[in-house]
């Protein structure tokens, strides 16, 4: 009797394992975007080119995982030079830091849909906790190469000094806006 239980039991629990779709992001249109207050007088903006990642939903039990890598190198700023000094000691330290990444240990779903991941950001070697709001998602079959695919669109607010990024404080802002745009095709 107590096999039969435990065989129950461990089909439900692999059924449970199997209800969450797993999602893989698209490179191609996943670009992290930040802004920063420039010296008072602009917003500027830059943007990170190679992102990878892993998303699971599981929208009937209104739990999810998203982990993001990001790789601190492909920053963008639109001048070479730029570049070149944000991957330097001053900003990224990308020689010794080469990606940040995000993972969550919660998500938050309203009427189905996924509106925020509680998680915990590294960047610098330096990991925090932040909550990343989602908007926009939606899910469905893509129009070209028909296979599935989420998307949405991702913001949060951090500030720099929390992960020991200081140079230029408080002339270049301490508060950075993040944005991005994700899209993930279903495994």
């Amino acid at each position: 009797m107590n096999k039969i239980i435990a065989l129950l039991l461990a089909a439900g629990l692999s059924a449970q394992a199997y209800a969450a779709d797993s999602y893989t992001i698209d490179p191609r249109h996943t670009f992290p975007v930040f802004e920063v207050n420039h010296l008072g007088f602009s917003t500027q903006r830059g943007r990170f080119n190679r992102v990878s990642g892993r998303i699971t939903l599981d929208a009937a039990a209104a739990k999810g995982s998203v982990e993001v890598t990001i790789d601190a190198a492909s920053i963008d700023m639109g001048l070479d030079e730029w570049d070149k000094h944000m991957r330097s000691e001053d900003f990224f330290h990308v020689e010794k830091y080469p990606a940040m990444t995000f993972r969550s240990y919660g998500m938050e779903f309203r009427d189905g849909k996924p509106v925020a991941a509680e998680g915990v950001l590294t960047l610098l070697g330096v990991a925090k906790p932040v909550r990343l709001a989602i908007a926009n998602f939606h899910c469905g079959i893509h129009p070209l190469n028909r296979k599935e695919l989420c998307g949405a669109d991702v913001s949060a607010r951090i500030r720099r000094s929390d992960f020991g990024m200081t140079k230029y404080l408080p002339a270049v802002g301490d508060e950075i806006r993040i944005l991005i745009p994700v899209e993930a095709y279903k495994d």
